[in-house]
């Protein structure tokens, strides 16, 4: 697929973020990270890694301890706004097996609040491979939606349909003499690999080999901005 055909391909959705086909499925890549499925009401978000500072906090390395809180409050606006039927976490959702413990209460009702009337799917991860076990849902490796596959890790070679996360991509946009560096969506039109969700959750540039292994050359960027997503060509992207 040329740049040109994945430009031609994707437009700004009516109801925010930028929408574009893979395979034979519309989703939306939204300015927050998570992914939207109009036509089936589901929302997916990958890699929130929650409690990932409480967990460099007990090993003496001090993160603000806020990053729950501020990833399941972005979360909880997406549900607001989007009322999907159902909620797919794509793995990693915790930072460690013992993440869950430590919740506190607030963010564990935050949680509750956001199942009440739709389903949840916690697809597990390398970071948390049991899923949750005191939290509303159903735990999982991977989940069929009509052509796509959504699973946490991508397999090597062309899966046409796969719906990933757990390399949080990002990319390095070149603009007027400088760059910036943002989280983003990255696609060849066949396969879909999600940014990571979580406040403190870090990034690989898309231009590593790790996405060339799995992509076809001269992929999509679908990078985040303050309230939208912008289609960026291979052309304008740089190493870090």
């Amino acid at each position: 697929m040329t740049a040109a055909m994945q430009f031609d391909a994707v437009t700004q959705h009516p109801r925010g973020g930028l929408a574009l086909d893979l395979v034979s499925e519309t989703v939306v890549c939204r300015a927050s990270g998570a992914l939207w499925i109009p036509a089936r009401h589901i929302l997916v978000v990958a890699d929130m890694h929650l409690e990932k500072g409480s967990f460099y906090a007990s090993r003496g390395q001090m993160l603000p301890p806020y990053d729950t809180a501020d990833t399941l409050r972005r979360l909880a606006g997406e549900v607001a706004g989007l009322e999907p039927d159902q909620l797919v976490f794509l793995g990693d959702s915790f930072h460690d097996r013992d993440g869950e413990a430590r919740l506190a209460g607030g963010d564990i009702e935050s949680l509750r609040l956001m199942a009440r009337g739709r389903r949840l799917i916690w697809i597990t991860g390398n970071h948390d491979p049991s899923g949750p076990c005191g939290l509303p849902g159903e735990a999982a490796k991977t989940l069929a939606i009509g052509a796509l596959r959504l699973v946490h890790e991508p397999v090597d070679g062309a899966i046409p349909g796969e719906v990933a996360g757990h390399l949080h991509p990002c990319a390095r946009v070149k603009a007027r003499g400088a760059s910036v560096r943002r989280r983003c969506f990255v696609t060849d039109g066949e396969r879909l690999i999600l940014p990571a969700f979580g406040a403190l959750a870090g990034g690989l540039n898309i231009r590593d080999t790790a996405f060339s292994r799995l992509l076809r050359p001269r992929p999509l960027a679908a990078v985040l901005g303050a309230g939208r997503v912008h289609a960026v060509g291979w052309a304008s992207l740089r190493d870090d």
